[in-house]
């Protein structure tokens, strides 16, 4: 299978060039490209992807030109151009106007093809119905087929076979037949006008479902690209050197050097250093981390984050293609190119097929005409070994399981993009969670308080809560949550001061009450943090944050918030590994914080303190180490590691950038889905190969009894039928599937 390529040019003189490719309807379109391309001279790797239409080709510049690797593709009957950067050119619009043209397809094919079936069924032998099947099958198989009489036909043209030629030959050999019999055949004689319309409509709306998760799929960079700042405030010195003035400028224009005002609750919009100012600066839009990260003097920022508590002066560091955000857009690309195109089973062996069944057609004809001077005979021995090759039950046997199996999966909360999501969940052998927001809930709760004796619970919660309410510290509302769960009356604070790293300060009931870390306690003379050591290092050893509350000259008590786990993570884990899965989980956070949350859930191995950038080079070398790897995340910093990943399962609850690069998506946000989804995939995936193989062995086993004359076009057209329905029939059976708590390995 097609590989986008990893290796950078070894040469000065080589250059990697990523193309755009037309024309390509199968998987093995892709090979076919990928091999015109690698057999050009001074090309020293090239890679094609069917699902992204990409090419990445690796070249000496001075021994081949691009237009040379154009008129390469070219020759073989698709188009090949110079790729535009992620998110430039209207590739939004491309895809909506391949999607409408699909379905307007399907919507003529439909009625049309649903009124040929019952002329066919009531009225086959009754003249003014034969020439209304004609004249309704016409535009199905002429207009609506088009695109697929198209392909074939350029294929043709290089002498080349794939699924189109397959679809072409299969419908217009029972169409034409049809309107021979109705022309020129007795006046009794059947016809098959309701086979190739009914066909070419099937396919049709399977062509429109693949457009549909190609678009969602390719719009990931768009919708990262709209997470910047689109202005900045820019600050220019006045003429006087006595200050600075704010102008509000596109964010494309800031510089490297630039000064730049973030006010509260706006987004940064580049990278850069803060010079002036203490805030709190919510990441999670990048790291994934819940917990607004501090920032003062001297700390970098990254662009597209949200500044949530102070004003910031910063001096931009990276703009444009070098801030983080632009990074993370670049990853995701490059991941995206590296996904390997599955090759259909179908479009592998239509390369054999379909030109076995020409030959053997033409044999046959000649064969009745020497040997038995039959040209009547022949003729028809012919036209039968066209029917049953035709590829009715092999077009109806992928689309069938995947709607069945897609739809199935929607009732239950599970989306599945597509059929090459079936190939890739069938060998996953590892299922790498994601920390935050995935097995956590991703938001602070409040999990214990601890007082010393004497203090009252209620009291100390009553208080930090009540100074906490002024606070927009996600620490801060976590308390003031639970306090106001508990029943507490929170008084007014006044006096109110947010020291920035360390806690906050304010008067509550006539009292100075302090909130925060150890050393704001140490800061105002408040005694008593040793009697709280032993617990304060137990909380955070599970990977709390521990919170001192004190007044009066004392330290009163201690408050512990977390990132807590979802109810359902520990669950959702067993699952996976009755699938005889390994689980992996990987996070930004600490070893001790991770290998705590990794206990509760009952996950031995653990990849802690991975930068967001890094998830995707972390799965990839468990696919180095010949793992077949799920990635399950929500967070945008998941994107890159989700399609890098074999199988990406995006929480819906997440964000859209998560969930559009993602294979499959859990709508719900239950974590029991990941089973769930895994174990659907596979049982769809399986009625496929089954489908596939009831398709080419039915006909194939029929073929020698139509070459000797012994199956005639109308009982070719009843096996086509009846093989058509067994595989429909057999993909129906999905609608039994049910999510169960305990599965056998390898479902």
């Amino acid at each position: 299978m097609s590989q986008r390529i990893k290796e950078r040019p070894a040469s000065p003189r080589d250059a990697e060039l990523e193309f755009s490719v037309s024309g390509m309807t199968c998987g093995s379109c892709a090979a076919r490209v990928e091999k015109a391309l690698g057999d050009r001279p001074g090309v020293h790797r090239a890679g094609v992807n069917f699902a992204t239409e990409r090419a990445t080709v690796v070249f000496d510049t001075e021994a081949v030109a691009v237009d040379d690797l154009v008129a390469a593709v070219g020759d073989i009957g698709y188009g090949l151009a110079l790729a535009q950067a992620p998110g430039d050119g209207t590739s939004a619009d491309d895809d909506a106007t391949t999607q409408r043209m699909w379905l307007t397809r399907v919507l003529v094919a439909w009625p049309l093809g649903l009124v040929v079936l019952g002329l066919s069924l009531f009225a086959m032998h009754e003249p003014w119905a034969r020439w209304g099947a004609f004249a309704t099958a016409t535009p199905v198989q002429l207009w609506a087929g088009w695109p697929f009489l198209h392909q074939a036909a350029v294929r043709a043209r290089v002498a080349q076979a794939n699924m189109d030629t397959l679809i072409a030959i299969g419908t217009l050999a029972a169409f034409l037949f049809s309107a021979y019999q109705v022309g020129f055949g007795p006046p009794h004689s059947d016809h098959y006008f309701d086979t190739a319309a009914l066909v070419i409509a099937f396919l049709l709306l399977g062509r429109y479902f693949e457009a549909r998760a190609k678009g969602k799929a390719s719009s990931a960079i768009r919708v990262l690209l709209e997470l910047g700042s689109k202005e900045a405030r820019l600050l220019i010195a006045t003429k006087a050197g006595e200050g600075y003035v704010e102008r509000m400028v596109p964010a494309d224009e800031v510089r490297v050097g630039d000064l730049l005002a973030v006010r509260p609750g706006e987004k940064i919009p580049v990278d850069g250093v803060v010079v002036d100012g203490r805030s709190a600066v919510d990441e999670s839009m990048l790291t994934g981390e819940s917990a607004p990260v501090d920032k003062q003097p001297g700390d970098e920022v990254a662009g597209a984050t949200i500044n949530a508590g102070g004003a910031l002066t910063i001096r931009a560091t990276a703009v444009g293609a070098d801030t983080a955000l632009a990074q993370i857009v670049r990853l995701v690309a490059e991941a995206q190119g590296t996904k390997a195109p599955v090759q259909r089973l179908a479009d592998g062996i239509s390369s054999v097929f379909v030109p076995f069944v020409l030959v053997l057609a033409a044999l046959t004809f000649a064969g009745w005409l020497v040997l038995s001077d039959d040209a009547s005979g022949g003729l028809v021995a012919a036209v039968a070994v066209l029917i049953i090759a035709c590829p009715c039950a092999l077009g109806l046997a992928t689309p069938t399981a995947i709607m069945v199996g897609t739809g199935r999966g929607a009732a239950m909360g599970v989306l599945i993009k597509g059929g090459e999501v079936l190939e890739r969940s069938k060998r996953v052998d590892t299922v790498v969670f994601d920390k935050t927001g995935t097995l956590t809930r991703g938001e602070m709760a409040l999990t214990d308080v601890v007082t010393l004796d004497g203090e009252d619970r209620s009291t100390v919660l009553r208080f930090a809560g009540a100074v906490e309410a002024s606070s927009e510290h996600p620490v801060g509302r976590a308390i003031v949550d639970a306090a106001r769960a508990n029943g507490a009356d929170l008084p007014i604070a006044t006096d109110f001061e947010a020291i920035t790293g360390h806690g906050a300060t304010a008067v509550v009931d006539g009292v100075r009450v302090h909130i925060g870390r150890r050393k704001l306690m140490s800061d105002h003379e408040l005694i008593g943090c040793a009697d709280l050591d032993e617990a304060a290092a137990r909380l955070e050893g599970e990977g709390k944050t521990a919170i001192f509350a004190g007044w009066g000259g004392r330290v009163r008590g201690m408050l512990a918030v977390a990132d807590t786990l979802k109810d359902d993570a520990a669950a959702a884990v067993a699952e996976v590994r009755a699938l005889g899965i390994e689980v992996v989980m990987i996070t930004g956070d600490n070893e001790r914080t991770a290998a705590s949350v990794a206990a509760h859930v009952g996950i031995d191995r653990v990849l802690a303190e991975v930068l967001p950038g890094d998830k995707a080079d972390e799965v990839r070398r468990l696919q180095a180490d010949g793992r077949v790897v799920a990635m399950v995340g929500d967070g945008i910093n998941d994107a890159p590691a989700l399609v890098q990943a074999d199988l990406g399962i995006a929480i819906g609850t997440g964000t859209d950038v998560a969930i559009e690069s993602s294979d499959i998506t859990l709508l719900s946000g239950d974590l029991r889905g990941v089973a769930t989804a895994i174990r659907l995939a596979r049982r769809t995936f399986r009625t496929i190969v089954q489908n596939l193989g009831w398709a080419f062995g039915y006909n194939v086993a029929a073929l020698p009894l139509a070459v000797v004359g012994a199956l005639d076009p109308i009982i070719a057209g009843a096996a086509m039928a009846f093989s058509s329905v067994s595989v429909v029939s057999n993909s129906l059976r999905l609608y039994r599937f049910r999510p169960r708590s305990s599965t056998p390995p390898h479902d």
